[in-house]
Parts: structure tokens; C-alpha cells; sequence
């Protein structure tokens, strides 16, 4: 035993009677919940109506899980559906596996739904949204630690996670610590939230450009991170998929950055959201807000 190391949580679920407190599910509520009040204070700021907002999360989030699991069951099938398995588990969301660019892709396809009934860009919402996102991804990332999921390769570092025997691999069953890879992917994704907000104030990123950069930021990171990890994953020429994809993205943001560098402006990023009372809105934001866009942005807003 390691005289150092992270003690994993005693239990992930709890009982109200006969109903189930899934910590897994608590951490996804939560860092739904963070994304929500930074995306609102964002919108808000760029002179939309708050309450779009919520209208269009109502539709991205249940086609982003539902993105996420079929991600995770495709790229994973044999979990499910080989001999021997049950293939009713892949309902099973709360026991994890969720992939994020599955929740990404069809969480976006909820988004335009949103947009479009609510008379919204895209592209705009996607800015207001993409620090939001990455937040809510390192809130997330805390209910594999509560499944004792998702950790990388035995380690001795004086961080390494204390995994129960009832959940290490078999390959490695009298080996104890593990990379915790869920808390590097937590603090990348945060120092990401970071890099976004000072990004868009020091250059006021428009036309998905911010959620570009959003993309490019966390897949550079996830790479790293996929490396470290020795969980069950199908490999393709030697890497994993998840690093194929994470890869994928990162081109393909970075060329549209390099495209649109010097795309201009849209006139109106927001559409026809618009604040029905200025004074009630904005004034709680720009309060210790640090993600504006400066006292001129500002003003234009106002006007």
C-alpha cells in the first residue's frame, strides 16, 4: 500500500426509501447547472433575453445524453451486445459512459432546434456557450471518480487514486493506486474555462470562433490525458479512438480558426433575443463580472 495517494469515495449511490441518489447523475445536474448560470450571464451580456437561454438547454441537453450514450455503446459495443453480456446495460446511463463528442454532436443538433424557434444564431449562442460547456465538463468528470471509472495506468506519484479491488482491472488486480485521470481532465478543462474568458475579452471572438477554440483547447488536452489511461478502449493503427476523434477535432477547429481569422463581425450575433428590461438584466451582471467584453462593448449593448 502506497503511503501517499487520493482514497476513492466509499459509495456512489445513496437510498430515499426505495429511490436511488446516483452521485454520477448529481455531478452531470451540477455541471448542467454551472453551464446554465455562465452561458445566462454571457447571453445576458451580449444584450440577450436570459430566458432563451433555458429554452433552447431544454432541448441540446436530452439529445446531448442521448448523443453521448449512443457514442459510448458504438464505439464500445462489445460491453453490450458479444456473448455472455446484457444488452438492456446500455440503458443503463448512470452506471457511465458517455461520450462527449457524441454529446457534443447531437447536443448541438438540440441547440439549432432551440435557435431556431427561439430566432437565434447558432454560431452566437455556441460563443455564449463554450466556456459554459467545458465547465460543466469538469464538474461532470467528477462522477467517474465517485464509479471508480475512466483512471489510468498503476501508478506509485503520491496523487495516484486508491482503487477498491472490486473495481481494477483483472489484469492488475493486487496493484492498488492509479493515474487519477479524471482530476487531470477536470483541472484542464478549468484552466480551458479560463483560457476562453480571456480570449474572448482580449479579442471579442464571434462566428463559433470562440467555440473553435473551445474545441481545439480540450481535444490538445484529452490527447495527453487518453494516453494515460489503460481502461478498456477498440484501437485503431495503434491508437485509441477516442484519440483518433480527439485528433479529428482538433484539425478541423483549428483550420476553421485559420479560415475565419478575418471573417468581420455579424451585425446582430443574437437574433431577435433581446432583454426586456435592461436595467433588471444587465445589473447583476455586470456586477464582478470578469467574462465581459469592456465597458465600450457595453455601452453599444446598451444602446
Amino acid at each position: 500500500m502506497e503511503l501517499a495517494y487520493i482514497p476513492s469515495p466509499s459509495q456512489g449511490v445513496w437510498h430515499i426509501g426505495p429511490i436511488p441518489i446516483r452521485a454520477y447523475a448529481l455531478c452531470i445536474l451540477a455541471g448542467i447547472a454551472a453551464a446554465l448560470w455562465l452561458t445566462r450571464r454571457r447571453w445576458v451580456k451580449l444584450g440577450g433575453n436570459a430566458d432563451d437561454v433555458l429554452d433552447i438547454t431544454l432541448w441540446a441537453v436530452p439529445f446531448g445524453i442521448v448523443g453521448g450514450r449512443l457514442y459510448h455503446v458504438i464505439t464500445d459495443p462489445e460491453l453490450y451486445f458479444k456473448a455472455g453480456e446484457q444488452p438492456i446495460r446500455a440503458l443503463y446511463i448512470w452506471d457511465g459512459g458517455l461520450g462527449i463528442w457524441g454529446a457534443v454532436a447531437l447536443g448541438a443538433v438540440g441547440a439549432w432546434i432551440g435557435c431556431r424557434r427561439k430566432g437565434v444564431p447558432l454560431a452566437g449562442f455556441a460563443d455564449a456557450l463554450a466556456p459554459g460547456l467545458i465547465l460543466a465538463q469538469a464538474i461532470g468528470r467528477w462522477g467517474n471518480y465517485f464509479n471508480q471509472e475512466l483512471y489510468g495506468d498503476p501508478t506509485k506519484l503520491p496523487w495516484g487514486l486508491l482503487i477498491d479491488p472490486a473495481h481494477r482491472p483483472p489484469a492488475t488486480p493486487n496493484l492498488a493506486t492509479y493515474q487519477p485521470t479524471f482530476l487531470y481532465e477536470s483541472l484542464w478543462d478549468l484552466g480551458c474555462v479560463l483560457l476562453l474568458l480571456w480570449a474572448d475579452r482580449r479579442w471579442s471572438l464571434h462566428s463559433a470562433r470562440l467555440f473553435a477554440l473551445y474545441a481545439a483547447a480540450y481535444t490538445a488536452g484529452r490527447g495527453w490525458i487518453e494516453a494515460l489511461r489503460d481502461d478498456h478502449a477498440n484501437r485503431f493503427l495503434g491508437l485509441r479512438l477516442n484519440d483518433w476523434t480527439s485528433l479529428i477535432v482538433f484539425l478541423c477547429a483549428v483550420a476553421y480558426l485559420i479560415a475565419t481569422r478575418d471573417k468581420p463581425a455579424p451585425e446582430n450575433p443574437i437574433g431577435r433575443s433581446r432583454i426586456t428590461d435592461p436595467e433588471a438584466e444587465l445589473a447583476p451582471v455586470a456586477a464582478g463580472d470578469d467574462e465581459g467584453r469592456g465597458d465600450q462593448r457595453d455601452a453599444e449593448l446598451k444602446a
